[in-house]
């Protein structure tokens, strides 16, 4: 069965005292027993958070795909490694977004991210204008298909898929459980139609768009949301406590 994930993205939030007491708050939350939790701090905070999570998995928002070099304020997925991490974000609709990260770039960070062991957390969704124009979906597919779909079979399980639907993020509104679902199946359909029915299965899609405690438990039980990529409610304890607990999850039981 594919993982049910929860992950707080903090983005660019928080002073380091903050930091240091939302990690300590969210590892002493109830989790549900199936829920894999993940938090994506600022990166000067990651090695801390790393080192003092006890029940939560740390991972960074962004790494370059040269292991050293003259990339003056990157940080490489080998440094990563070696400092103990073991997942990062890549395609973040941010980063497409402010620092014009192509399919391709994506593509090259996804592959040295495979390479050093590190989980990605691969992030795909379409601007408004897309979804206006009712093209979302060949958008969509084409994000993967230009930075995902050339990995091994092998490699391609080790990647979490995260559904973004830019216009919900950060601007309050949310895709309905009907969007979400529409978007959710399609990706999987195209997993299938890659890698075959087994990994489609095996894939954990999450949702990433204006999640929070009021809509989560709508979203979780769509058949194909895995969980969520969660912004402004990962910077709550008490807002990200609702998503990872065990009664928000029920409703799939």
């Amino acid at each position: 069965m594919r993982s049910k994930i929860v992950a707080g993205n903090w983005k660019m939030n928080l002073s380091q005292n903050q930091a240091k007491e939302l990690c300590k708050e969210v590892n002493q939350l109830t989790i549900g027993s199936s829920i894999e939790v993940y938090i994506f701090p600022p990166m000067l905070y990651v090695s801390d958070c790393n080192a003092n999570s006890t029940q939560v998995k740390v991972g960074a928002q962004n790494a370059y795909s040269k292991d050293s070099g003259a990339y003056t304020g990157e940080v490489s997925m080998l440094q990563l490694k070696e400092s103990g991490i073991g997942a990062v974000l890549i395609g973040h609709s941010e980063r497409r977004e402010y620092f014009n990260e192509t399919n391709e770039q994506l593509k090259e960070k996804l592959d040295a991210a495979i390479h050093h062991g590190i989980k990605p957390f691969f992030c795909c969704g379409e601007p408004l204008d897309i979804r206006e124009n009712n093209t979302f979906l060949t958008f969509v597919k084409n994000q993967l298909e230009e930075s995902v779909f050339h990995l091994s079979a092998t490699d391609f399980s080790k990647v979490v898929l995260a559904y973004e639907p830019i216009w919900a993020i950060g601007t309050g509104k949310t895709a309905s459980t009907e969007q979400a679902e529409e978007m959710h199946a399609a990706i999987r359909s195209w997993v299938e139609e890659k890698y075959g029915k087994e990994i489609a299965t095996n894939t954990s899609i999450l949702y990433g768009g204006s999640c929070n405690p009021s809509n989560a438990q709508a979203l979780f039980a769509c058949e194909n949301v895995d969980g969520g990529l969660i912004g402004g409610a990962s910077l709550k304890a008490a807002d990200f406590s609702v998503l990872v607990a065990e009664e928000t999850w029920t409703i799939l039981n």
